[in-house]
C-alpha cells in the first residue's frame, strides 16, 4: 500500500477545506494512513496530520517498539501511564503550533476530543465531511484484499452448508462457519456473524441464539464476511431447510429479482438515488412495500459500512473504484426474512460482482 500517496490525498482534502490539521484515533482511517493496527483503548493514541503533510503522534509507551519500527518518520511523543497524557498532548500542540484543529468526529470519543481541545486551547471541529472522499475509491491492493476476503467467505459458507441439518442451533452453525473461515486463512470475522433461522431472520441485525433450532421449512439467513489485512467481505444469502414453503417462494424470488436489477444497473455515472429507487421499486411493485426495512446498500472497505450510502436522497453518482453492496431484503416479522447481498466493484465500463455464490432458491439439509 502506498501510504505516502494516501497522506498526500489527505493533505489535498485538508487544503481544499482550509483545515490546517486533523487528528485520528486507532481505527480504519488510522490504519489506512499508516498501516499500523493499534487498539482503541483507555489510553489516548493520537495521529495528527497537517495540511503540509507533517505526521505527528502521541503514543502510549507500551506501543513504542511497534510504532517506532513502523512509523520512524513520524514526530512522536511517548507517554507513560504514571505520567498521564496531558503533558504529551500539550507538547503536541506546541510542536504543531496551530489553534484550529479538526478531529475524526465519527470515531473519536468525547474524552479524547476534550483533551485535545484543552491542549490546543480551542474547540475542535468535526472533520467527518472532510474525510468522506478519502477512502471512497479503492486502490488495486484494496480490491485484491476484499476479493480475497470474499473468496475465503464463499468457500467457508459452501463447506458449512454441507454440514447443516435440521435440529442444529443458530450458534452451532455460526461456530462452524467461523472455523471454516479461519481454516482458509481469514484473520478473523469482519463483524459479528449473523445466522438466523425461521422467523428470527426477519430481524435485520438479529443475534444468533443457542436455543433457536433450525426446523424443516425454515429460512436460514447468513450475513457474514471474513477479514483479510483489515478488509472484509459482506455477503448475505438465504436458504431453506429441506423444503420451500410455497407462501415464501414469491417473496424470495422478488428479492432475487431486485438484487439482479441492482447489480445490472451499477455503472459509473449512475445516480445513487436512482439505483436505490429502481431496486426498491421491484419490491414495492410486487406488493411488498410494508416488508422493506433498509436501503439498497453501502460502501465496503476497511469499514463494513462506509461511504457511499446507497439510498434515496443521495444524488451523488457512482464512480469507478467504488466497492459497494447490493442487498435488497424483505421481512415479515416472526415469519421470514430474506436478504441477498453481493459485493460489487464499479469499473470504468460497468461493474463486476466480487461475489459469485448462487442467488436462486436453494434447499439445504436434505
Amino acid at each position: 500500500m502506498d501510504y505516502a500517496n494516501r497522506i498526500a490525498k489527505l493533505t489535498t482534502l485538508l487544503n481544499a477545506n482550509d483545515c490546517p490539521a486533523i487528528a485520528f484515533v486507532p481505527g480504519p482511517n488510522f490504519f489506512y494512513l499508516t498501516g499500523v493496527d493499534l487498539a482503541l483503548m483507555e489510553r489516548p493514541t493520537i495521529l495528527l496530520v497537517t495540511a503540509g503533510g507533517d505526521i505527528h503522534a502521541v503514543i502510549p509507551a507500551l506501543e513504542r517498539d511497534r510504532w517506532a519500527a513502523e512509523m520512524p518518520a513520524a514526530q512522536t511523543i511517548y507517554w507513560q501511564d504514571s505520567d498521564g497524557y496531558a503533558d504529551a498532548l500539550a507538547e503536541l500542540a506546541r510542536q504543531v503550533g496551530i489553534t484550529n484543529l479538526a478531529v475524526e468526529g465519527n470515531r473519536m470519543r468525547q474524552f479524547e476530543a476534550a483533551a485535545l481541545s484543552a491542549a490546543f486551547g480551542t474547540a475542535v471541529t468535526d472533520g467527518t465531511a472532510i474525510l468522506a472522499p478519502l477512502r471512497l475509491l479503492k486502490e488495486p491492493g484494496e480490491i485484491e484484499a476484499i476479493q480475497h476476503a470474499v473468496d475465503i467467505s464463499e468457500a467457508a459458507l459452501t463447506a458449512t452448508l454441507d454440514t447443516v441439518r435440521a435440529g442444529m442451533s443458530e450458534t452451532e452453525i455460526r461456530a462452524k462457519l467461523q472455523i471454516e473461515m479461519l481454516e482458509r486463512g481469514a484473520d478473523g470475522a469482519g463483524f459479528d456473524l449473523i445466522v438466523l433461522a425461521g422467523g428470527a431472520a426477519a430481524d435485520c441485525h438479529g443475534v444468533p441464539s443457542s436455543t433457536r433450532i433450525l426446523k424443516p421449512g425454515d429460512a436460514l439467513l447468513f450475513d457474514f464476511g471474513a477479514k483479510v489485512n483489515g478488509y472484509s467481505a459482506d455477503i448475505t444469502r438465504t436458504f431453506f431447510c429441506e423444503t420451500v414453503p410455497e407462501a415464501h417462494r414469491r417473496l424470495y424470488e422478488t428479492v432475487e429479482q431486485a438484487n439482479r436489477v441492482g447489480r445490472e444497473m451499477v455503472a459509473p455515472g449512475v445516480a445513487i438515488h436512482d439505483l436505490d429507487h429502481a431496486v426498491q421499486s421491484v419490491l414495492r411493485d410486487a406488493g411488498f412495500a410494508e416488508n422493506i426495512r433498509h436501503k439498497v446498500g453501502h460502501g465496503l472497505g476497511l469499514d463494513i459500512h462506509e461511504a457511499p450510502q446507497l439510498m434515496v436522497g443521495n444524488h451523488d453518482t457512482l464512480e469507478a473504484g467504488m466497492v459497494i453492496t447490493i442487498e435488497p431484503g424483505l421481512y415479515d416479522p416472526e415469519v421470514i426474512g430474506v436478504r441477498i447481498e453481493d459485493d460489487v466493484l464499479v469499473t470504468r465500463t460497468g461493474a463486476r460482482s466480487l461475489t459469485t455464490l448462487p442467488r436462486g432458491i436453494q434447499v439445504i439439509g436434505g
